[in-house]
């Protein structure tokens, strides 16, 4: 019994000497670890349906459902893990939950294009704010977002993630977007750093280009929300710059953003990002997300032939437990799971009210006339609205208000009769479509069902009892592949028909801009 209570003894005694994040240095934290503890923290925890983990795609069922990721803890130096969630336009969990009657739907903000049309950066901070505590109460503690990536081609699949092909309106934008997420004591992830200008063989893609074009153009807006805004994390890009990866470029990652820039906080990749995890923690990239084993054996491989430095991968560990002294988690900060849906409602209504633009008004069509009562409302996107774009940029919001529904809460009366019409067409085509039982095609932009033409003869009839008519034409983007021209960024024939026959009918009757 007495050897027992002496082990026992010296077991506690051994606790009570062990440093303890944020009660002790940093650097003594760091000198207390084991390599493989150092290593483990700078690999995420792993990626939900990879690597025989939970078949829930991009979930961490255990902190926050459908966060896009965590860090490894270690619980005897008092290290917790931390969760990082997507994305630029809202927060992205999963919005209902196994065994929880509850709901944690977020708000689907105006992406970042709309908000860089309003030119208000007053504006894209109070949309910060509100985000960032949408962010804080429902548990994460870092936003993958603002995307703040260079308008290079109209075609790339998540231009609408990104705010402009101006640097210095991108800086601008996202600088106050930054700062109005991490006034709520949270952190942001700036992307995708640097480069990252398209979606097809985004991650084979080999960006050529001169020194003077990349600091000009593709690297301005991050060096400004760098120094203006410092975001907790960075987040490099999947993509090589002439030749070489960005998150395995010491020069990029450490050189540019750390020693120009004067960058104090983490880098991380982007999910799956790059192809050799040492080259990675060398060259400044202290994160790999969402984590693999084979990237931990490889590091631990690479520190035990010296071809990686001890010194490399302390000041990644230092880096990452800097991040976890800032983090909601680490604060044991109790958060609500309800966050002002409401009130954010609002914000997004008047940010989005604030970039919408006008590109013509002939004959002043706008605003509608006090005698317009009757409205018949043409083209699938007047009843199918599109909220955002798909993948990590989308977001799982409550409800969504389309283009008739907010015409008939503002007063006006909408033809029935067509509204059936597109109702019918709209079920019929969606059930055409091909059933999948994979969670990740809900992350693919799906084609949109082609437009309905309606016979001429009932669109003039139409014509006789409606005030005016509307069409709308709508396209959606995201994540994987970029655009097409034929039949994406130019309008279909059976769009331009529709066009055609509804516009002729209604000027037959003289229902036109005067």
């Amino acid at each position: 019994m007495m050897s027992v209570c002496i082990a026992a003894g010296v077991q506690a005694s051994v606790a009570q000497n062990v440093p303890q994040l944020g009660k002790d240095p940093v650097e003594q934290v760091v000198s207390a670890m084991t390599t493989e503890e150092k290593v483990s923290l700078l690999v995420g925890t792993g990626m939900a349906g990879v690597g025989g983990q939970s078949a829930v795609v991009g979930s961490t069922q255990d902190l926050v459902p459908g966060a896009a990721g965590t860090t490894h803890g270690v619980a005897r130096l008092g290290i917790p893990a931390i969760i990082v969630a997507d994305g630029p336009a809202g927060l992205r969990i999963n919005p209902t939950r196994e065994g929880a009657d509850a709901t944690y739907y977020c708000t689907a903000f105006p992406i970042a294009t709309l908000l860089a049309s309003t030119w208000n950066t007053t504006l894209v901070h109070s949309v910060g704010v509100a985000m960032g505590e949408e962010v804080k109460e429902y548990g994460c503690d870092v936003l993958l977002g603002p995307a703040l990536n260079f308008h290079r081609s109209p075609l790339c699949g998540r231009n609408f993630e990104y705010y402009s092909e101006d640097p210095y309106l991108t800086g601008k934008m996202a600088s106050a977007m930054v700062q109005g997420v991490q006034s709520q004591g949270v952190g942001t992830s700036v992307k995708h750093f640097a480069v990252n200008s398209q979606e097809t063989n985004r991650t084979g893609n080999d960006a050529r280009l001169t020194p003077r074009a990349l600091r000009e153009i593709y690297l301005k807006g991050f060096e400004m929300v760098v120094k203006e805004a410092q975001p907790w994390t960075v987040m490099s890009s999947y993509n090589k710059i002439n030749g070489e990866y960005d998150s395995e470029s010491r020069s990029l990652l450490t050189t540019i953003l750390r020693e120009e820039w004067g960058f104090k906080g983490l880098v991380m990749t982007d999910w799956f990002g790059g192809k050799n995890a040492p080259a990675q923690i060398h060259a400044g990239n202290d994160l790999l997300m969402p984590g693999r084993p084979d990237q931990k054996q490889a590091i631990l491989k690479a520190i035990e032939n010296k071809q990686l430095s001890m010194e490399d991968v302390d000041t990644d560990v230092t880096r990452l437990l800097n991040l976890v002294l800032q983090s909601p988690h680490f604060q044991r900060y109790k958060y609500s799971d309800r966050p002002d849906l409401k009130a954010h409602a609002e914000v997004t209504r008047a940010s989005a009210a604030g970039g919408m633009i006008l590109l013509k008004n002939s004959g002043k069509a706008l605003p509608l006339s006090p005698s317009i009562k009757k409205i018949a409302a043409y083209g699938t996107t007047s009843y199918d609205f599109i909220a955002g774009g798909t993948g990590s940029g989308d977001v799982h919001e409550a409800y969504t208000v389309s283009l008739v529904e907010g015409l008939e809460q503002a007063g006006y009366t909408l033809d029935e009769e067509v509204k059936a019409m597109y109702a019918k067409y709209r079920a019929d085509e969606e059930a055409k479509r091909p059933k999948s039982d994979n969670p990740m095609m809900a992350f693919f932009n799906q084609p949109r069902i082609p437009e309905f033409v309606p016979e001429a003869a009932g669109v003039a009839a139409k014509a006789k009892e409606a005030d005016i008519a509307f069409i709308t034409i709508g396209r959606s983007s995201g994540e994987f592949q970029d655009r097409a021209i034929a039949g994406d960024f130019n309008l279909t024939e059976q769009e331009q028909a529709l066009i055609k026959t509804v516009t002729e009918a209604f000027h037959k009757e003289g229902k036109k801009p005067s």
